[in-house]
C-alpha cells in the first residue's frame, strides 16, 4: 500500500506554487511573527506547517475560520495575518484558557472573536458556517472521537481542516488522537497532506530546499517536526491503492 501525503488540491508542487505566489507577504508575516517570538510569545506550530496554514488561507480566502485551541496565540496570529493580508474573513477562537486575549496584538483583533470554555459543551452554531477549521487542543483519543463524531460530519463538503500534532513519529501512537483521525480518514477514503519530517521526509525536504533558495533560512521558531495534517471534508476520495 502506497504512502499518501497529498490532498486532492494540495500537493508538494501546489504548495511550492503557493510559496511563489505569496512569497512577499509571507516574508513580511514571518518577520512580524519573529518579533512576537522575540517579545516572548511561545510558539506551538513549527515554521513550515505555520506557513502552509497561512498560504492555504491566502489562497482559499475563507470568510470564517475557527480555531479550537490557541494557548498563547501563536497560530491565532498566523491566521489573523492571513486574513488581514486577504482583506477579508473572520476568526473565531475557542479555548479553555484566555491567555491569547492578552498576547494577540491589538491591531489584529478587529477580525477576531474569542470564546472561553470547553468546546464540547458549547453550542455548535459555528460548525456549519466554518470554511477552515484548525484543531490544536486536547490531544487525546477521547477528544478526537468527540470532534470526529460531533463536528466534522456537520461541516460542509469541501471544508478545509488542519489538525496539529498527528505525525510526531512516522505513524501516530496507538490509541492516540492521530490514530483515531487517520482511521476516520481511511474509512472515508479521504486524502490528507503533511510535511512532517517523520512521516513525509521527502515532501518536507523539497519544501525546505525551495524555502532555502528563496532566502527563508533563519527559523522563526526552532521546531522542525511539522506534524500537522491538512485535508478537506468530502471532495475527491483517494483510490483504494493509495488510501492510507
Amino acid at each position: 500500500m502506497t504512502e499518501l501525503h497529498d490532498l486532492a488540491d494540495l500537493t508538494t508542487e501546489s504548495v511550492i506554487q503557493l510559496y511563489h505566489t505569496y512569497l512577499d507577504s509571507l516574508r513580511g508575516t514571518r518577520e512580524e511573527q519573529r518579533e512576537l517570538r522575540q517579545r516572548g510569545m511561545l510558539a506551538q506550530l513549527d515554521d513550515i506547517e505555520a506557513e502552509l496554514l497561512y498560504l492555504q488561507l491566502r489562497q482559499r480566502r475563507p470568510e470564517r475560520v475557527v480555531e479550537i485551541g490557541a494557548l498563547h496565540g501563536w497560530s491565532t496570529t498566523w491566521i489573523l495575518r492571513a486574513l488581514r493580508d486577504n482583506g477579508a474573513g473572520q476568526l473565531l477562537t475557542i479555548d479553555l484558557r484566555d491567555t491569547a486575549t492578552v498576547t494577540v496584538p491589538r491591531e489584529l483583533r478587529h477580525r477576531w472573536s474569542f470564546r472561553q470554555g470547553d468546546v464540547r459543551t458549547m453550542g455548535g452554531d459555528w460548525v456549519p458556517r466554518t470554511d477552515h477549521l484548525l484543531i490544536d487542543a486536547k490531544h487525546s483519543r477521547r477528544f478526537a472521537r468527540w470532534y470526529l463524531a460531533e463536528v466534522l460530519p456537520d461541516l460542509a463538503d469541501g471544508t478545509r481542516v488542519s489538525v496539529h500534532d498527528v505525525y510526531r513519529f512516522r505513524r501516530p501512537l496507538p490509541r492516540s488522537e492521530g490514530a483515531e483521525l487517520l482511521a476516520w480518514l481511511r474509512r472515508r477514503r479521504l486524502r490528507h497532506f503533511t510535511a512532517s519530517r517523520a512521516a513525509a521526509p521527502g515532501v518536507r525536504e523539497r519544501i525546505a530546499q525551495f524555502r532555502h533558495k528563496r532566502g527563508l533560512v533563519d527559523p522563526v521558531h526552532s521546531g522542525t517536526r511539522d506534524p500537522m495534517v491538512f485535508f478537506r471534508t468530502g471532495g475527491m476520495p483517494a483510490t483504494a491503492d493509495l488510501a492510507r
